[in-house]
């Protein structure tokens, strides 16, 4: 089985290259526009307060979080977290990156039908990143393909939360834009601008969605090497 254990890693390497070259890129465009001042001068706050209460969302609090990226929307506390780089600067990236996570907010509030189903598999999906891997590999070590099959299960169970979170993440992106035009908050330039950070941003759920596809390959692949040593 060896020879199978050696050849997957492969896998992984490919996984941990294509994460590395879309993060470098997303941290490439946002460093960028965080540069660049908006016409406007608002900040992530002001702009997330005024996309809100254009859609007519008054019940959402946007807080300050720190660190950096570490935006995002809670729809259990409905809360719309910003962080460091966002919530006071006034640039292109920190009030595109604000209309996104406001986009999760409207999505929310008009009951957007993949941001419900992400949420009820986030149990399941938190379950199957825990777990899976422990039991596949206790079946492999121990000839237990019931243990094996049952780690791929729960594997795919998380991968479902990721391909899930691809829709709900273009279609914040989506509003994003739109409201963000709308209410004349970006000029024609800046929307350029700002579709680009949006789109890079996406571009890391779609990385993770690849590299999960290739670890269920290496899982698929390391399952098939037991069933053939075992029989």
């Amino acid at each position: 089985m060896g020879l199978f254990y050696d050849s997957t890693y492969l896998l992984v390497i490919l996984a941990a290259l294509i994460s590395m070259a879309v993060s470098a890129r997303m941290n490439t465009i946002f460093s960028k526009y965080q540069t660049v001042r908006s016409y406007s001068g608002m900040t992530g706050r002001e702009a997330a307060m005024r996309i809100l209460h254009q859609a007519g969302i008054y019940d959402v609090t946007v807080r300050h979080v720190s660190g950096k990226l570490t935006d995002h929307y809670d729809p259990r506390t409905k809360t719309v977290n910003l962080s460091d780089a966002v919530y006071d600067s006034t640039s292109v990236a920190a009030i595109g990156v604000a209309a996104h996570e406001c986009g999760h907010a409207v999505q929310h509030n008009t009951d957007y039908v993949p941001l419900k189903v992400r949420s009820a598999i986030v149990p399941a999906a938190n379950l199957g990143s825990q777990l899976f891997w422990p039991l596949f590999l206790i079946g492999l070590i121990f000839s237990l393909p019931m243990l094996v099959k049952a780690g791929i299960w729960l594997f795919v169970l998380a991968l479902a939360f990721q391909v899930v979170t691809l829709p709900v993440e273009f279609d914040a992106s989506r509003r994003a834009l739109k409201m963000l035009s709308e209410g004349g908050m970006v000029t024609e330039t800046e929307h350029d601008g700002v579709k680009k950070v949006l789109w890079a941003a996406a571009m890391t759920y779609v990385a993770a969605v690849i590299g999960s596809l290739l670890q269920l390959l290496r899982l698929l692949v390391l399952s098939g090497a037991f069933r053939r040593n075992d029989d």
